[in-house]
């Protein structure tokens, strides 16, 4: 049976002592030609054995994509933005003559705004993301990964299980509910086999951090997974992928073949006697799936309908057995907290010794950033996950302690809006949240409500609207939204979402009746106390938190 310590060996005295040229392929990457620039790339580069092409996913910067990232075994780093296909012949080029540290002319895209939108994250789940190839096991274990596993694998399961207690992990898919407390209840339910189910549904509008780790740091999912699978005792695990994220369920297959290879899925885990098998389900379509006995009726092929509740999972989930449901981001936290440290990463050179054999990463992720429990607020620790877009200079994915303010994300990350316009509407935390006007901007990004208007962070999207966009097309947006994903089962959600929207439709053609308002004040209150699931007890949050801070123009508009 092979060891970690022989796994770790053996990874790094695999890795290619070469130049890297990083293209980071993402979904979001895919849309502006990245797919493309790899594949001219490859061509162009081909006989050159000093040079290793690398196909990995997207660090966040979805603004400056598709980005080449040349990095060398002396730790130079030369970062290539927004390149084109017309680009690709000059800059493999430059590669082959071995002056990637000039930076030709060619290349647009701001290294200032890069540099900005970096300093201002602690990163410490997004480290590798479109840094090491996410279809290599060897780069990951190289890099410390399957540490945490390892780790756990030397303690009980109680012991984990109190490992995280104690870390203060919250979930991160929109409810923080501590994560460990679902193992707790699913060990010490009557019932086997256990399960566990990652949520990677993810099929909110204006989120895409979950795709992200699957895509860049398939093998974080992973580890976290089976470090919670054996915490609670689940021989049996699912991940429940998006039925649109074919990049994301392409990357995670990859990586659980080179697992299973490994050792590290299946029977006897590192001689451990924990046996696990991993299975990949694809979504059934729709933003209801993530609702998580949605999620599980429809792997057990049955309508995408919520069921109620109790029995909850823990006791009675996938085929009435005892199931945990964490989320991709949750899971991923784990092997930081298992293994006590940040994702390890190669050491500065020292003179007089040998160059590091790692993957060169870049700097902003070398030093000083602390483990899991080191950020956040007392009551949430840790960071998170954050998707910005809309009217921003630099729209991506950004990685923050909890409790960080709208502010930083909006104008230190994200840059502020475009040079010429103001902010506007905020919407923050998706159609199951709100909308906040930039009076708000200094609101702390923490779990539970963020104002009494009942604007929550949800899983951490937050659309930001030019100034002069009407709140009353924003708002009708995100309701409308919420009405063509209600599963229909029961009436208050079937019936009360298109009713809101038929009231929303009639405010802005102005042909409004003067109690429309009270009318959508009613339904928000009655389909978030009736509806069986979170789509519609949530329902109301979009119209609630306009009529708190825009009331005025509401008004105005049903005069």
């Amino acid at each position: 049976m092979t060891s970690y310590a022989q796994l770790h060996e053996a990874a790094q005295a695999s890795l290619a002592a070469s130049t890297r040229v990083i293209v980071q392929v993402g979904h979001c990457s895919q849309a502006v030609g990245a797919t493309q620039v790899a594949e001219a790339l490859q061509v162009e580069l081909s006989g050159h054995s000093s040079v290793d092409l690398v196909i990995a996913g997207c660090d966040g910067a979805c603004f400056a994509a598709p980005q080449v990232i040349v990095t060398t075994r002396s730790n130079n780093i030369q970062r290539y933005s927004q390149v084109s296909l017309d680009d690709v012949p000059a800059l493999a080029a430059t590669l082959t003559r071995g002056d990637a540290a000039q930076s030709p002319p060619f290349v647009t895209g701001g290294g200032g705004d890069l540099d900005s939108f970096f300093a201002a994250q602690t990163r410490l789940l997004l480290t590798r993301c479109g840094y090491i190839d996410p279809t290599s096991i060897n780069e990951y274990i190289a890099l410390g990964g399957y540490r945490g596993l390892n780790a756990a694998l030397s303690r009980s399961p109680e012991e984990v299980i109190q490992t995280v207690l104690d870390a203060g992990l919250l979930g991160r898919g929109g409810a923080y509910f501590p994560a460990a407390r679902k193992w707790q209840a699913a060990r010490a339910a009557n019932g086997s086999p256990r399960y566990l189910v990652v949520n990677a549904e993810e099929g909110e509008p204006g989120l895409f951090k979950d795709r992200h780790i699957m895509e860049g740091d398939p093998h974080l999912l992973l580890e976290g997974m089976l470090i919670a699978a054996y915490a609670t005792g689940a021989s049996e695990t699912y991940i429940y992928v998006n039925a649109e994220a074919n990049l994301s369920a392409q990357r995670i297959e990859t990586a659980i073949e080179q697992a299973q290879d490994a050792g590290l899925i299946g029977d006897n885990i590192l001689g451990s006697g924990f046996d696990c098998q991993v299975t990949v389900r694809r979504g059934a379509g729709g933003y209801v799936c993530g609702e998580e006995t949605t999620l599980l009726d429809t792997i057990q092929g049955n309508r995408r309908e919520p069921r109620l509740r109790p029995p909850f999972p823990a006791e009675s989930g996938l085929f009435q057995r005892p199931t945990v449901i964490n989320n991709v981001e949750t899971l991923s936290n784990v092997p930081m907290i298992l293994d006590s440290s940040v994702p390890s990463v190669p050491p500065e050179p020292v003179e007089g010794q040998p160059e590091s054999e790692f993957p060169v990463l870049p700097p902003f992720v070398k030093g000083g950033r602390g483990g899991f429990s080191d950020h956040g607020l007392d009551s949430a620790k840790g960071t998170k996950l954050i998707c910005l877009s809309g009217s921003v200079q630099r729209p991506g994915l950004a990685e923050v302690p909890m409790g960080s303010t709208l502010r930083h994300v909006i104008y230190d990350i994200g840059g502020g809006p475009p040079p010429g316009t103001d902010l506007g509407v905020l919407a923050v935390g998706g159609p199951s949240s709100g909308v906040l006007p930039p009076t708000e901007l200094d609101t702390e990004l923490r779990p539970g409500m963020l104002h009494p208007s009942g604007v929550v962070m949800g899983a951490g999207g937050i659309m930001v609207m030019a100034e002069g966009v009407p709140v009353i097309d924003v708002v009708r947006q995100l309701a409308a939204y919420n009405a063509a994903e209600s599963c229909g089962k029961c009436t208050p959600c079937r019936e009360g979402t298109p009713r809101m929207v038929q009231v929303l439709d009639r405010l802005a053609s102005g042909s409004a009746a003067n109690t429309d308002l009270e009318e959508l004040r009613y339904l928000a209150e009655i389909v978030g106390a009736a509806s069986l699931c979170g789509l519609g007890q949530m329902a109301g949050g979009p119209i609630n938190s306009a009529l708190h801070f825009f009331g005025d123009e509401l008004e105005k508009l049903a005069e």
